[in-house]
């Protein structure tokens, strides 16, 4: 009897092929021994491993996994074992993920082979712009403008070549953003130290006694000339103060059955006008001490009075405004009437075009030379409107405040009629006088807190504070150079203050020369 040799097959069972790179990582081997016929089952034995795992398999029809057995040879081949990591078991997978820490890129030749430089171009602006962006490291790693074809070693797996860059670029730089920081010593803004704020004086330098001064909102008892003559109504009587050598003069007395309730110098200060408790309006020489005329046309009380270059304008508690000409005969040239109510604020514009007056209809009306009618009516104001200025910078603009209901100065561009600014004083507001020499305007007060402020103009803030009258401040004028302001209350006393800065006269340029010679002044 022939006897056969049993079939032996071998099986290897390999992982799928990858990708050839240096140095892999190992995979397991699967051998598996099988024995026909045999009753044992098979046991695959992995080369790397004594674990043993029960393996399924895919049999024909009709073979049972009893007649198979897999003997696992581990012995005949451990030289295929030495593939394998002896501190570290890898998972079998169907792809390939590299590992950075694994890998070895810098092995694999790919040198960074430098571009032809452009025209124009320059090595050193490319390795400069290369450290700016990047970091001054970033060129250790074989750049384009320095490397010269050397490859560095690649950096650790924790620090990244592309890595946000907190730190700042190296002073050395020439375009390093330290330079321009506020810490290296360059600003923007200017060294000088800002300019201090001007100190105005808080108490007065003059204090003149003014008995009989009456506490009325409505009248206008206090005008400085141009002449440096200070007139005060004081009951009946009209006196005259002289401001350069203090000098009283009185000028006139209207006698028990009337009263002085408006007073007004013209342009030139040599006459003065004075509005009475019956309505006429008076005008004296105030160098001769001598009435020039008398004119009628209002009912009752002038409080207010304003002139121009010829023009004299009256108004009066008959809600009425008169004209008056003192180059011809009748009393009264034009009549305006517009208010409701009594008129207290009169005020013509440097110009001599336009008249705004103010009335205790809480109305502000503008006037120009070619109509009987207001060519503007402002009602912002919600109480009676007295303090009325004209801006000597700017023209068209007018200032107006309000009474104790309203206590606003309000800004306004005659030319459209456009409310410019307004702002809240807190308390009446009672008179308003814009300064020729600087952009600033004065206002005084009344209710509750009887103060005289000083504002900057356009922005409005606050110059100074001044306080020292015990009642509403109702009268307020200027002196000729523009630095003084006098101010009268019901406390029966007139207190002078400066508060404003003399005028800046321009330093005459000195010209040498040819031409120069025999050069005379146009004035």
């Amino acid at each position: 009897m022939t006897v056969r040799p049993k079939p032996l097959f071998f099986l290897l069972l390999t992982p799928h092929s990858k990708p050839q790179t240096p140095n892999p990582p190992p995979s397991p081997i699967w051998v598996f021994f099988v024995h026909l016929n045999s009753p044992d089952p098979p046991k695959p034995t992995k080369m790397d491993s004594p674990q043993t795992r029960k393996t399924v398999l895919n049999l024909p029809t009709g073979m049972s996994e009893s007649t198979l057995r897999l003997d696992s040879l581990s012995s005949s081949f451990r030289g295929i074992s030495t593939l394998s990591s002896p501190s570290k078991t890898s998972t079998c997978s169907d792809r390939f993920i590299p590992c950075r820490s694994s890998s070895r890129l810098h092995q694999f030749g790919l040198n960074d082979k430098s571009s032809p430089v452009k025209d124009g171009g320059n090595e050193v602006y490319q390795r400069l712009l290369r450290s700016e962006l990047f970091g001054s490291d970033f060129d250790s790693f074989g750049s384009p403008a320095g490397g010269g074809g050397q490859v560095a070693s690649p950096i650790s797996p924790s620090k990244n070549m592309l890595r946000f860059k907190t730190e700042h670029s190296g002073p050395n730089s020439p375009y390093s953003p330290s330079i321009l920081r506020h810490d290296s010593g360059l600003s923007n803004e200017s060294c000088t130290p800002p300019k201090p704020p001007r100190k105005v004086p808080k108490t007065p330098h003059k204090v003149l006694d003014a008995p009989s001064l009456q506490d009325d909102f409505y009248l206008n008892l206090v005008d400085w000339s141009s002449q440096n003559v200070l007139a005060v109504g004081l009951g009946t009587s009209v006196y005259l103060w002289n401001a350069s050598n203090s000098k009283v003069t009185r000028l006139c007395d209207l006698g028990p059955n009337d009263g002085v309730c408006s007073v007004q110098w013209t342009k030139e200060g040599s006459y003065l006008s004075i509005g009475t408790n019956g309505g006429q309006v008076q005008v004296w020489d105030g160098t001769q001490c001598k009435k020039v005329r008398t004119m009628s046309g209002h009912q009752t009380r002038t409080g207010v009075l304003a002139w121009n270059s010829r023009i004299l304008a009256s108004g009066s508690r008959d809600r009425n405004i008169l004209q008056h000409d003192m180059r011809v005969s009748n009393d009264c040239i034009n009549k305006l009437v517009g208010h409701k109510s009594e008129v207290c604020g009169l005020k013509w514009s440097n110009d001599d075009r336009e008249l705004a007056s103010g009335g205790n209809d809480n109305q502000l009306l503008v006037w120009n030379q070619h109509s009987q009618q207001p060519a503007l009516r402002l009602t912002e104001h919600t109480a009676a409107v007295k303090a009325i200025a004209w801006s000597p910078h700017q023209s068209g603009l007018l200032a107006s405040g309000g009474g104790t209901a309203d206590r606003c100065i309000r800004f306004w561009n005659t030319a459209n009629g456009h409310q410019l600014n307004s702002v809240d004083t807190g308390s009446q507001v009672c008179n308003l006088a814009w300064s020729k020499n600087v952009n600033e305007i004065v206002s005084t007060h009344g209710y509750s807190q009887n103060q005289i402020m000083v504002w900057k103009y356009p922005s409005m803030s606050k110059v100074a504070t001044l306080t020292g009258h015990s009642m509403r401040v109702l009268y307020l004028a200027m002196s000729p150079d523009g630095q003084t302001i006098v101010t009268g209350a019901g406390d029966e006393t007139l207190r002078f203050w400066n508060v404003f800065p003399s005028v800046k006269t321009p330093t005459p340029c000195k010209e040498t020369g040819l031409w120069s010679l025999g050069r005379t002044q146009i004035r």
